[in-house]
């Protein structure tokens, strides 16, 4: 199981982490968060939970280093506090009955794991004879081949 949510690893505690992700309220304030950033009456209201507990989680959380924060001015009043997510973190659990592992995974590592498995759905897709999934194979190639281009010039141009 991935959760995808970069932060510097060497400064993340992983037993905070899991502990904070283990509860569903939390979950839920992220996915809210994945769309737009929000002040805690948003949070509150859209979860249906009282604001002294929507501020105990926010702070959990930004404590571990999952979210982040910033002030905005309104027309009228104090500025809100709005939350958001800081960084991606990429966490991988691996549970069977010959392991059981969690890492944080680095942020090519992660890069690399997302495109790999966005390739092997599109191949799910093409052997179904989704021709939609062929095209985008192909707009895939062609990006790769771009950026292969590009990191070889930059090689070209830079030599170490």
């Amino acid at each position: 199981m991935i959760i995808t949510m970069t932060r510097n690893i060497d400064n993340m505690d992983m037993e905070a982490l899991l502990d904070v992700m283990g509860c569903r309220t939390r979950r839920e304030i992220i996915n809210l968060l994945r769309e737009e950033p929000r002040f805690v009456s948003q949070i509150s209201k859209e979860l249906q939970i009282g604001q002294k507990a929507i501020i105990e989680h926010l702070r959990a959380m930004e404590e571990v280093g999952i979210l982040d924060s910033f002030f905005k001015k309104i027309e009228r009043g104090r500025p809100r506090k709005y939350y958001n997510i800081s960084n991606d973190i990429h966490l991988s659990v691996i549970i069977n009955k010959n392991t059981f592992k969690v890492d944080l995974i680095e942020e090519d590592e992660a890069f690399f794991t997302s495109e790999c498995s966005r390739l092997m759905k599109i191949e799910t897709r093409i052997k179904k004879g989704d021709e939609k999934a062929a095209e985008e194979l192909k707009e895939l190639i062609r990006v790769y081949e771009s950026l292969k281009r590009k990191a070889e010039k930059m090689l070209k141009e830079n030599p170490l």
